[in-house]
Parts: C-alpha cells; sequence; structure tokens
C-alpha cells in the first residue's frame, strides 16, 4: 500500500517532506519492513514534485538506512530501520539546515557559513 504523502507549500522542502512522509508511515506501520516503496517517477506523479526530488529523498532514506535499493528490483522498506535520533537532535539539525540555507541565500557557501559560526562561537575546549 502506498503511503499518502501531501507536500505542503509553507513546509520544509519538499524532499524533506517526502523523506518524513515515508519515515513516519514506516514507524506507524504503513510500510513494514521488506514491502516494496513507490517507485520515483510514480510518487513523483502522485506528489507532483520533480522526479529529482523524490530521488533525493530515497537517497537521504537509503544513507539513513530505512530503504534497501534493489537494482532493478526496485526500493524497499530496510529489513531493520534505524532508530531515530532523539528530538532535540533532529531540532538542532532542522535549526543547522535553516542556518545553512540562510547563508546560501547570502551568497555564502557551506564551508564559509561554518568558519563564521566557528568565529562567533570561539575555538573547541
Amino acid at each position: 500500500m502506498a503511503p499518502t504523502i501531501t507536500i505542503r507549500e509553507d513546509g520544509p522542502p519538499p524532499y524533506v517532506q517526502v523523506r518524513d512522509g515515508l519515515i513516519r508511515a514506516i514507524e506507524r506501520g504503513r510500510l513494514l519492513p521488506g514491502d516494496r516503496v513507490p517507485t520515483v517517477r510514480g510518487l513523483a506523479l502522485d506528489t507532483a514534485l520533480a522526479p529529482n526530488t523524490v530521488a533525493r529523498a530515497y537517497r537521504d532514506l537509503e544513507e539513513q538506512g530505512w530503504l534497501v535499493g534493489r537494482g532493478r528490483a526496485g526500493t524497499f522498506v530496510s529489513d531493520l530501520p534505524p532508530l531515530r535520533p532523539p528530538a532535540a537532535e533532529r531540532d538542532l539539525q532542522v535549526a543547522a539546515d535553516r542556518y545553512l540555507r540562510r547563508a546560501s541565500a547570502l551568497g555564502f557557501d557551506p564551508e564559509a557559513a561554518i568558519t563564521a559560526l566557528r568565529r562567533r562561537t570561539g575555538p573547541p575546549s
């Protein structure tokens, strides 16, 4: 059964919404270990997103251990999904993502943003 993922225009980036929607479906048992997830193109059509956006979400999920790609056979829910990080760690990741997006909007690359942050906080102790 394909998960229903609704993309909100006022929400986080679409690939994050796809990624988080699939994680929720796995955690709530709508997608079980070994279940095949929709194809990138199929989910892109269902969500009215570009295939590259859905593919980015799938790559993230594979890197995190939620999904396993099996070539032409498709993409499946991992037999052993990873443990979710604590809420505070997720919140920190969201804040870091926002900071890096804002720095990029100002014309800075990630290294410059990190350097600025290190200058602000001082040397590690």
